[in-house]
């Protein structure tokens, strides 16, 4: 398919880069790995290696460049593989960790700033590699620094895996406690109904109904946004989400260029544009504050859910307009360490792990870099992602939780992550137990999809 961009189109983009923090979040690369099976686990490594740095060797140079021509920040370029537990499985080992410290060796030797796809998909089932995989999980995190890690405990046709979910509890408080900080679970995150061509980690994986290679690219435009309804009192709600729709429409263009050379630069087909709108700890480039700017006074007072949902609802429909091919999650993203709104509305009181909750019913994946007391038992950890599971199993949409205990800290501490992944009130969590309903393990059945209301 020819692209184009009209002159004004081009004026526009350098608007938004230069007022209102619009950039491209990222370029990831998709790699196919079941080429590389093998019985013997160090040559499996050695095929890895050889193979991501092969498709991979050119992305940052290539970002660079479309960077420099276009004037677009493009903040990141990652890499996303087959989910490793897949790939691991004839090996026999009873440990995939140094499949993960091969895949961190070689996302540094092409200089990416993160790989994703150390994943099982255990929706219906745990097979042995699975679990292994699972089981890996804390000592991968803790001796790898740009390894990303997901696993996929439900779906809607398939149901809810508990004895799943109970097992990523207990994983992600050995994660916690064997990582500074707990900053080994802000690479961790449960998925429901995860999708496979998703380019934001920590969850990207490339799915097995992809290419050998493909290009995503995400891009990410909350300052946008704000900027848009910014001064727009008199307007009716009819008329605020088509100024995010139009809005929306402008961002997605330039991901689509920069998509399409990317792909041509690169000779990897291109293969969805992400539209989301993924915050940063800078001032101006907050979700909370576009909720704000429609007439909230603080995220997370009443109110919040339906602007969300309507915010989500008018980016989605922008997008589609924009591009040939809008995949991955494609929507608001609301983690609270990376949104200097959200924090504030953590600190003021007002915004909560309940209505952090009610938000992810209508918006891009769920619970996202929340911190949560050192000492939160693994049945409650598992409470959560259950919980939130079943809001994506019901709605048929991908949720996920991606929740830090943080070691040695309580209710009104904070945790500085840095960079990207920002900092973090620590938030409370019920005091009730849900042990005994977590214990039970079995399935969660798929829901019905007739008779809905």
């Amino acid at each position: 398919m020819s692209f184009s961009i009209q002159n004004n189109e081009i004026l526009e983009t350098v608007r938004m880069v230069s007022d209102q923090h619009f950039d491209v979040r990222t370029i990831t690369i998709g790699i196919d790995l079941h080429d590389c099976i093998d019985t013997d686990i160090k040559r499996l490594n050695e095929k890895i290696y050889a193979k991501i740095t092969r498709v991979g060797k050119n992305l940052v140079q290539t970002a660079t460049e479309l960077s420099a021509k276009y004037g677009v920040p493009i903040v990141n370029q990652r890499v996303a593989v087959t989910p490793i537990a897949q790939i691991g499985a004839a090996t026999g080992a009873d440990s995939y960790v140094s499949i993960a410290q091969t895949l961190d060796k070689a996302a540094k030797a092409i200089g990416i700033s993160f790989i994703g796809g150390f994943s099982a998909l255990v929706h219906k089932g745990m097979s042995a590699a699975d679990e292994i995989l699972i089981r890996s999980i804390p000592e991968a995190m803790a001796c790898t620094d740009v390894v990303c890690s997901s696993v996929n405990i439900g779906s809607t046709r398939a149901g809810i895996n508990m004895d799943a979910v109970r097992l990523m509890g207990e994983t992600i408080r050995q994660t916690a406690a064997i990582t500074p900080e707990g900053f080994g679970c802000a690479k961790l995150v449960v998925f429901c109904n995860a999708v496979e061509d998703n380019p934001f980690m920590a969850g990207a994986f490339h799915g097995s109904g992809e290419a050998d290679c493909v290009i995503n690219v995400g891009v990410s435009g909350p300052g946008v946004v704000c900027a848009a309804l910014q001064n727009t009192q008199g307007l009716s709600l009819t008329e605020v989400a088509e100024l995010v729709k139009k809005t929306a429409f402008k961002i997605t263009r330039v991901g689509e260029l920069i998509g399409h050379e990317a792909s041509k630069m690169l000779g990897i087909p291109f293969g969805i544009l992400d539209l989301s709108l993924a915050p940063t700890p800078a001032v101006g480039d907050s979700v909370a504050r576009i909720l704000e700017a429609m007439g909230l006074s603080v995220c997370g007072t009443h109110g919040t859910t339906a602007a969300l949902a309507l915010l989500n609802d008018a980016v989605k429909k922008g997008g589609m307009m924009a591009s040939s091919a809008v995949g991955g999650l494609s929507g608001a993203f609301i983690p609270v360490s990376e949104d200097e709104g959200m924090i504030a509305a953590v600190e003021a009181g007002v915004l909560t792990l309940d209505k952090l909750e009610a938000m992810t019913a209508v918006c891009s994946v769920g619970l996202d870099m929340i911190a949560v007391p050192g000492d939160t038992p693994a049945s409650t950890l598992a409470g959560i992602i259950a919980d939130e599971a079943a809001i994506g199993l019901i709605n048929s949409k991908t949720t996920a939780v991606r929740v830090i205990p943080v070691t040695g800290k309580d209710v009104g501490d904070y945790v500085e992550f840095g960079g990207l992944l920002g900092r973090a009130p620590v938030m409370p969590v019920k005091s009730g137990s849900c042990e005994v309903f977590i214990n039970r393990g079995g399935r969660v059945p798929a829901p019905v999809q007739s008779m809905k209301n």
